[in-house]
């Protein structure tokens, strides 16, 4: 029996995980690596660490699994999507990568909508309105702002299929993250030479584009070395994080949904043909098994929310935490249950880092609204795991808007582990939440494409029916899903409230940022 590695290139580290054919794991590492934000809105990172970290976990996946280099049989490869890696004639990174939560392409968005004839005439073209977050604004950014390395790009390659590229000297990228760049014609599954025309693209800057189960290229000797491998183990497509994430999580058929909460959020359904959403507000990707889509709505900080309360206001839990020998979320989900649902009022926004869906807006903020006298740490921490949730929420009331089936929805992530937070999140969806036997997400996805596109599987789908399974179920309790059916109304109208707010906030953090007075 083969082995198959997912390797998933994430934004805090990459990991890395062995698996047998039959999703037995045998072993997985974790490498972290550094984040930068040269200036109030930016996110970037050195590619190079990637590769160091994705060599580094491999060889300590084959020594932690006792795996023979020979067994191993595919490899699949997944990662944070969006992210944009140039490259230079010599295939050397230019500059460090702009990350899926840069937000300074306010201006290069616009940019886009105004070529493209309009917002309407862009979602038509790739299925997507233009997201700071998105690649195609990021290579704007680069030829409006630092000409001296536009005029040096001949590449431009997503997190995960730089790795590829640094694996077997191919440029490649597969459908379902390609999709994200804002570049490829969705329903066609191939770049959008419109678009490119539009925007004055380069079509020879992009890679070739393959369906997530296909062979895109073989080790070479260079990584053979750096990774302990044979030469010739063949690397397939494999997904952006998303898509690998529900790959792993089985969301391979109509009717099942999956939410996960990690420290973004993301609610993902399967699709048998192309679903758009024609005010945008939800994104429409094709999926990585093979001549499928799926809408997708993302909240950038849901658990990260919760992290962030964690890092700044529960000092006392961390240390509490680290005496017992727990993990201080115990703590904190035991605090939050002391409230009652709906916190008496207390709403959090979960805006930290601007939002995506449904508001597409980078200058929203994290926001308490309610508060009062009564309120205590209890119905704070508890409003914080509400409002992430809430979020969740309303990427779910978009996906039923398209009447897309909602028959079971299968949570994962951190949120998933937490036996009070899947309550809440049944209370709040109101439909009960399932969880699997699979936790490993991304990694273990790409491991199962790998497994497919080198002969293991006859596909991705028999891959997960063989080794995907429901395990247990979390019903909804009654009077706290009322509870939140009426709150929910609420916490939708309160951004449309502050809609306005959030922008003069930004403005003022603009101008004092350039007088030199803050940051």
């Amino acid at each position: 029996m083969g082995v198959f590695l997912g390797i998933d290139i994430g934004t805090s580290g990459t990991k890395t995980l062995a698996i047998k054919e039959d999703g037995t794991i045998l072993a997985s590492a974790t490498a972290e690596y550094p984040l930068s934000s040269p200036h109030p809105g930016w996110s970037e990172q050195d590619p190079e660490d990637w590769w160091t970290a994705s060599a580094e976990t491999v060889r300590n996946v084959l020594a932690a699994g006792n795996i023979s280099p020979a067994d191993v049989k595919g490899i699949g490869l997944s990662g944070q999507m969006h992210g944009s890696v140039f490259l230079d004639a010599d295939g050397k990174v230019i500059r460090p990568a702009l990350l899926w939560n840069d937000q300074r392409t306010v201006a290069e968005c616009e940019e886009i909508e105004s070529r493209a004839g309009g917002r309407t005439a862009l979602i038509e073209m790739v299925a997507n309105p233009a997201l700071t977050g998105f690649t195609a604004p990021k290579i704007l950014w680069l030829r409006n702002h630092e000409p001296h390395h536009y005029e040096k790009l001949r590449k431009v390659l997503l997190p995960k299929d730089y790795v590829r590229y640094r694996l077997t000297g191919e440029f490649a990228s597969e459908v379902s993250d390609a999709s994200g760049t804002l570049l490829l014609d969705v329903r066609r599954r191939q770049w959008s030479q419109e678009l490119l025309t539009r925007l004055e693209i380069d079509p020879a800057f992009l890679p070739e584009v393959y369906e997530s189960e296909e062979v895109s290229g073989k080790l070479h000797a260079a990584a053979s070395a750096a990774l302990g491998l044979p030469e010739g183990v063949p690397v397939v497509g494999g997904g952006g994080d998303q898509a690998a994430s529900a790959i792993g999580n089985g969301i391979v058929s109509r009717g099942v949904i999956s939410a996960t909460m990690g420290t973004s959020g993301v609610v993902f359904a399967h699709s048998d043909e192309v679903q758009i959403d024609a005010a945008g507000r939800i994104h429409t990707f094709c999926h990585a098994v093979h001549d499928k889509w799926h809408v997708m709505g993302c909240v950038l900080s849901a658990g990260g929310s919760l992290q962030w309360y964690r890092n700044q206001f529960a000092l006392a839990e961390v240390a509490a935490a680290k005496g017992m020998g727990v993990d201080p979320y115990e703590l904190l989900t035991a605090e939050a249950g002391q409230a009652p649902a709906g916190s008496e009022g207390l709403f959090f926004l979960p805006y930290l880092t601007g939002e995506r869906t449904p508001h597409a807006d980078p200058h929203a903020r994290g926001t308490w609204v309610g508060m009062s006298l009564r309120h205590q740490k209890a119905h704070f921490v508890r409003s914080v795991m509400e409002g992430a949730t809430f979020a969740m929420r309303d990427c779910l009331e978009l996906i039923r808007e398209m009447n897309i089936p909602i028959e079971q929805i299968r949570v994962s992530g951190g949120g998933a582990r937490s036996k009070f937070w899947r309550q809440l999140q049944a209370d709040v969806y109101g439909q009960n939440v399932v969880t699997i036997n699979a936790e490993e997400g991304p990694a273990f996805g790409v491991a199962l494409l790998a497994a497919a596109g080198t002969g293991a599987y006859s596909d991705v789908v028999e891959a997960c029916e063989a080794t995907i399974r429901v395990e247990t179920e979390t019903e909804t309790d009654a009077p706290a899903k009322a509870s939140y059916n009426r709150a929910y109304p609420i916490y939708q109208k309160l951004y449309q409230s502050l809609k306005s707010d959030y922008k003069s906030i930004a403005e003022f953090v603009e101008a004092e940022t350039n007088d030199g007075k803050t940051m």
